[in-house]
């Protein structure tokens, strides 16, 4: 690694591998074992309500607002099935807690947990949430005080940081989730995997939109690294990301 490195570079470097790791425990069975073992019928309702219950008691909208990928309808029935189990802010919790159980259990070689953690949560301090409800949301519970479950935490915060920038790249593109979805790669999998129904429209048309919201994203994510961080410490961090995705077990 150089001793310098500028913010985007960080942010292009970085940024692929937190969408990537951000997202394991919402997939492991072991998360779906802890959603059904405190009542949730499905791992869906216990992501949708665990995802979503840091926004309190909400309606099914607020949240289709804040994941925006998923369809509507699908969010309000995922929603409102959760919620019912213990209430949006106890599922919340409990969710952010499968995500502690989680890194506890895949990161524990990870040896420099504590300097990563430091660099990382300076990050997601610096950030205004103005326009940003769910990271907000996610940042407003409290972090583990164990290293690997709190490196963990983080990233899955670095990681609904970039969604929701995104989010707001994607609408001021005048791009509907779904046209989003389908302009992505490998769309017509996603656009089903989140509940959209076919047939699908031709969005051939909406792809250079979709290419200027990833790139508004990108230039938004490298301007929080920017605000946050020297560039010796960009450098660092980008150096313990690295050393952090060898130790993933």
């Amino acid at each position: 690694m150089t001793d310098q490195m500028t913010s985007r570079a960080l942010a292009d470097a970085v940024s692929p591998f937190f969408g990537d790791l951000g997202s394991k425990y919402m997939l492991d069975p072991a998360t779906a074992e802890i959603g059904k073992a405190a009542g949730f019928s499905d791992g869906f309702s216990f992501y949708f309500a665990g995802r979503g219950g840091v926004l309190g008691d909400v309606d099914a909208d607020v949240v289709y607002a804040a994941f925006m990928f998923f369809d509507q309808g699908i969010t309000r029935k995922m929603w409102e099935r959760g919620v019912k189990v213990e209430g949006a802010r106890k599922a919340g919790a409990r969710y952010a807690g499968a995500a502690d159980a989680w890194g506890k259990a895949h990161l524990a070689g990870f040896k420099s947990a504590a300097r990563f953690n430091e660099l990382a949560e300076k990050v997601v301090r610096s950030v205004d949430p103005a326009g940003l409800a769910l990271f907000a949301g996610l940042r407003a519970e409290p972090l583990a005080g164990e290293a690997a479950s709190r490196t963990y935490r983080l990233v899955t915060w670095l990681r609904e940081l970039r969604g929701c920038l995104h989010i707001n790249a994607v609408v001021a593109e005048g791009l509907t989730g779904m046209q989003a979805v389908l302009a992505s790669e490998n769309g017509e999998f996603f656009a089903k995997l989140h509940g959209y129904q076919e047939p699908y429209p031709d969005i051939s048309h909406l792809k250079d939109r979709r290419a200027r919201a990833e790139e508004t994203t990108a230039r938004l994510m490298a301007e929080v690294y920017e605000r946050a961080l020297t560039a010796d410490e960009r450098a660092e961090f980008a150096a313990l990301t690295a050393e952090l995705k060898s130790s993933v077990a």
